[in-house]
């Protein structure tokens, strides 16, 4: 019976050991399982923040492609402007280069057409891409007088000869004086010098057949001196109507209107 007993008690201490072993392990692995998910949500938080910022720079990467692609397309824009640009300066200085010798070679012509009368009777000069025939006024009027000499028609006859053979230049009379006052016939030198340019170009167009469209009559009288008026020399120079020659512009300025 005793022995019985003694089983009984072994049987019973046996199991209770196995039972507390069992339940330290039970409660080790729940501890792991609870670290595990612990450490589970704390990786699966970082995945989402690293996905996130995944996102962000290939939304930036995104946004920075954009705006190269951007910046390309307004520089190719901008160096194609350039370019036109450029082309269309070129053209106009090409323009304002073929005017000039043109203008050149119409001022050579028309003194080779004048080379029979003196200095001191006419000039032909270029200026701001005109040509100006400067005729002093013993070569075409008598003193005070708007009707012009033998002399003078001779000049103006040359004259128009040359504008004929060149329809693309237009003509300008400007009649100028000196600044003593007129006592006769004209109001004052103002009204002697349109006097004058009106003469001229009447001349031009019903003796010698200049199309009137054109001939530009204007007097300047008194107010464009290219000397002094305090000496007989000086007002000689004065009292003279240039006749201002002038190849037209058209093509030269619509290119200036298309590059503005």
């Amino acid at each position: 019976m005793t022995r019985l007993y003694t089983i009984m008690a072994i049987l019973l201490c046996s199991s209770m050991l196995f039972s507390c072993v069992g339940k330290k392990k039970y409660l080790a692995a729940n501890r792991n399982i609870a670290t595990l998910r612990m450490d589970s949500a704390r990786l699966a938080r970082q995945i989402n923040e690293m996905e996130n910022k995944v996102d962000q720079m290939e939304a930036a990467n995104r946004s920075t492609t954009n705006e190269l692609e951007n910046t390309t397309a307004q520089l190719n824009q901008s160096q194609e402007e350039v370019e036109a640009q450029r082309r269309r300066l070129q053209q106009l200085q090409s323009l304002i280069d073929q005017q000039r010798r043109n203008t050149e070679a119409l001022r050579k012509k028309i003194s080779d057409a004048l080379v029979n009368f003196g200095s001191n009777e006419l000039s032909v000069s270029m200026k701001n891409g005109k040509v100006y025939v400067s005729m002093q006024e013993s070569l075409l009027f008598p003193s005070g007088s708007a009707t012009v000499n033998p002399r003078g028609k001779e000049a103006l006859g040359t004259l128009a000869k040359a504008l004929n053979q060149n329809p693309d230049i237009t003509v300008e009379v400007e009649g100028h004086t000196d600044s003593i006052p007129i006592s006769r016939t004209y109001k004052d030198n103002w009204d002697l010098s349109v006097a004058r340019s009106t003469s001229i170009a009447r001349i031009l167009i019903k003796e010698y057949y200049v199309h009137p469209a054109r001939i530009t009559a204007s007097g300047r009288g008194e107010f464009n001196p290219i000397a002094t008026n305090s000496t007989p020399e000086g007002r000689q120079q004065n009292r003279r109507t240039e006749i201002i020659l002038e190849p037209k512009l058209d093509e030269l300025m619509q290119l200036i209107r298309e590059s503005q």
